[in-house]
């Protein structure tokens, strides 16, 4: 496979090259595929007071905020209840965007690597509110501002279907933070368009770092994001989610991974903020489970594509794999009960998110075990522990 990987927003291809070398060095070591690296458009200088954060000149957004950025607003994520879901989250914070005439293209976890990952401490845990009390006395953005809105999202996405068009390798993209929101939306996009009008798919597989819900174009005009609980799966393309419990913008990633198809999607939780994961032991690990599954997955297309054309009379059919989100929503929503399938999905979320964290503390899990069970050997023999005692090698909730 051939990968075009997408930077966050304040980057560059030469400066995400820096970022993601480790990862993309073990990866192409162990003969995962070749790497190949894009930006945005439009030249930007970094907000105030994070000058020297972003590595060297020029740095680009794939988005034009020539008439607003949601910098300052995305700072109020972080201070988002822990107790709502992924789907309630993004809606608030959109909601609190749209009466500042911020669009979703603007707003997503896309800007989260402009700020230095801190733990709130303070934060209170509140009950969910219903997703629907959470777009009362939002404010609808001009028309003039919607139509620049869709204008700004679809160079964007134009810009990338190009950068594809010429080279006829790539058939993967890695996306971190915005370029990731710009890739589950060109992945998604290219679906549509495929069934619409028989375009064939090129991107066959997706690797996103710290990213954000793909945003789709409606008939009226407007671009609105993809969650699960209103719009289905909408990405069906095999998908690999890497993110840290200790994001800010966790919600933002778990929401993307929500509307991929589960059974073609994995998630790894590195254990630390809305970084691209650079140390040793992470990367290893990422090397071995990403090297798995990607051959796994590329097998199984190349299955399916086979099957499909023998099908089809030897064409192969352009159709392919789509699977639309209105599709799903449709057939999904009688047989599964929507309570469960987001408890479900947050258990899943939850019991990978702990089975990390140890790493994010210094400590493999393996390492963990290991103490724990000579400090209770020791115990027992001092007689401070009887033989019933037992031990937990968690070590945190």
């Amino acid at each position: 496979m051939k990968f075009l990987c997408l930077p966050g927003a304040y980057g560059s291809a030469k400066n995400f090259k820096v970022q993601l070398g480790p990862l993309a060095e073990e990866l192409e070591k162990r003969g995962l595929g070749t790497f190949t690296y894009s930006q945005g458009t439009f030249e930007v200088e970094p907000p105030a007071g994070w000058e020297d954060y972003f590595g060297s000149r020029p740095l680009y957004r794939f988005l034009d905020t020539s008439k607003g950025d949601a910098f300052e607003t995305l700072r109020r994520l972080r201070h988002v209840p822990r107790g709502m879901n992924p789907e309630d989250t993004m809606r608030q914070f959109q909601a609190a965007n749209e009466k500042t005439g911020i669009s979703p293209a603007n707003s997503s976890a896309s800007e989260g690597e402009s700020e230095p990952e801190k733990k709130d401490k303070n934060h209170v845990t509140a009950t969910r509110p219903r997703a629907r009390s959470l777009r009362k006395g939002s404010a609808a953005p001009k028309p003039e501002l919607e139509d620049w809105q869709v204008r700004a999202w679809r160079g964007a996405l134009d810009g990338v279907f190009k950068t594809i068009e010429e080279d006829e390798e790539i058939d993967a993209i890695i996306g971190y933070s915005e370029g990731a929101m710009v890739g589950a939306s060109l992945v998604l996009e290219e679906g549509l368009r495929c069934k619409k009008s028989g375009v064939p798919r090129r991107i066959k597989f997706a690797i996103f770092i710290s990213g954000a819900p793909p945003l789709k174009f409606e008939s009226n005009n407007k671009i609105t994001p993809q969650l699960v609980d209103e719009s289905g799966v909408v990405i069906d393309i095999p998908t690999y989610h890497i993110f840290g419990c200790d994001d800010a913008f966790l919600s933002s990633a778990i929401a993307l991974f929500n509307v991929c198809q589960q059974d073609k999607a994995m998630m790894y939780d590195h254990g630390l903020g809305h970084i691209v994961p650079r140390d040793v032991e992470n990367v290893t690990l990422l090397g071995k489970f990403l090297g798995d599954f990607a051959l796994k997955a590329e097998q199984e297309w190349k299955m399916e594509e086979a099957e499909a054309k023998k099908a089809n009379g030897g064409r192969r059919p352009s159709s392919m794999l789509v699977r639309t989100g209105s599709e799903t929503s449709e057939s999904d929503a009688d047989d599964v009960d929507e309570n469960q399938y987001k408890r479900e999905r947050e258990m899943k979320m939850l019991s990978r998110a702990r089975s990390f964290r140890a790493r994010s503390r210094g400590q493999s899990l393996k390492g963990m075990a290991a103490a724990a069970a000579q400090a209770q050997a020791q115990a027992q023999a001092d007689g401070a522990v009887g033989g019933n005692g037992s031990g937990n090698i968690n070590g945190q909730s």
